[in-house]
């Protein structure tokens, strides 16, 4: 990890912050026999985190056949996991201020993401839905605090990668002594997330793996590649989309064993689930 970076993300008090309620929710959420009253009365402290919450819980995304309309109501349907990563998807909206076209670009694709993810993870059985939700959430959030930091570095690199038609990445190599997967994951760390989603954000543009490598880390890290392949074969968060992008055939999803026809079937439901939740996570 480069060391000026890691110095840069610990000792800079102006960086974006989760808000509070997130972390005692997924602080409260490790403790055994945390009950369901302790959980609505943390997210009802916060009005406009427990207002999201619900709305987003109505959402069909979640297969709820009645009408969500109280915290511990949406705790019992849902479940204790899926109700964190809620609370979370509603806090990290707040990272992404000010709200400019690029920090809409970039949410829509973190959403996006994460809607793939759950979705690739429901339809593999490898990883846990709501796990998967998050690591997609937030696998790029460190561009999100790369623009931050220095928004016309950050603008350096978008305007290599419109107008000589390179790779993020590779515009990235250019600018930066340093990656956005770095980045994201130092934050998380500083953010106290799990060990396996920084993991994971660390690690999805590097797909190699040993025998050595958990089984369930390596199924979490493709998951997160998969959701932001996906997000750029349908144009979600970027400028243009790319039908050509040859997916099936990435380490990502051979890992996953997903063929081109549960690939076509997963890409189809994903643009679809994106136009019609989008709406639940503005």
């Amino acid at each position: 990890m480069n060391q000026e970076l890691e110095y840069l993300i610990n000792n800079a008090d102006s960086l974006p912050t989760i808000p509070v309620i997130a972390m005692k929710v997924m602080e409260l959420s490790e403790r055994e026999n945390v009950s369901i009253d302790e959980i609505s009365k943390l997210v009802a402290s916060d009005a406009s985190i427990s207002a999201s919450v619900l709305k987003m819980s109505n959402s069909t995304f979640y297969g709820c056949s009645r009408k969500i309309e109280t915290l511990p109501h949406a705790i019992m349907t849902l479940g204790l996991n899926t109700l964190k990563s809620l609370v979370i998807a509603a806090s990290a909206k707040k990272v992404y201020q000010p709200y400019g076209l690029t920090e809409k670009m970039l949410w829509e694709h973190s959403f996006g993401a994460g809607l793939a993810a759950r979705l690739i993870a429901k339809e593999t059985a490898t990883v846990r839905g709501d796990e998967a939700f998050l690591c997609g959430l937030f696998h790029d959030i460190g561009k999100n605090i790369m623009n931050f930091l220095d928004n016309k570095k950050f603008n350096t690199v978008m305007e290599l990668c419109y107008n000589d038609g390179i790779s993020f990445a590779e515009a990235e190599k250019r600018v930066y002594e340093y990656t956005h997967s770095e980045v994201g994951a130092l934050v998380l760390n500083k953010w106290n997330f799990p060990a396996t989603i920084i993991n994971t954000v660390l690690n999805h543009h590097n797909l190699i793996f040993n025998e050595a490598d958990e089984e369930y880390s390596v199924k979490l890290v493709c998951v997160a590649a998969l959701s932001d392949m996906l997000c750029h074969k349908a144009g979600i968060g970027v400028r243009q989309p790319d039908p050509d992008l040859n997916i099936v055939d990435s380490v990502a999803a051979v890992e996953l064993g997903i063929d081109q026809a549960l690939l076509d079937a997963m890409l189809e439901v994903f643009t679809e689930t994106f136009e019609t939740e989008k709406s639940y996570f503005d």
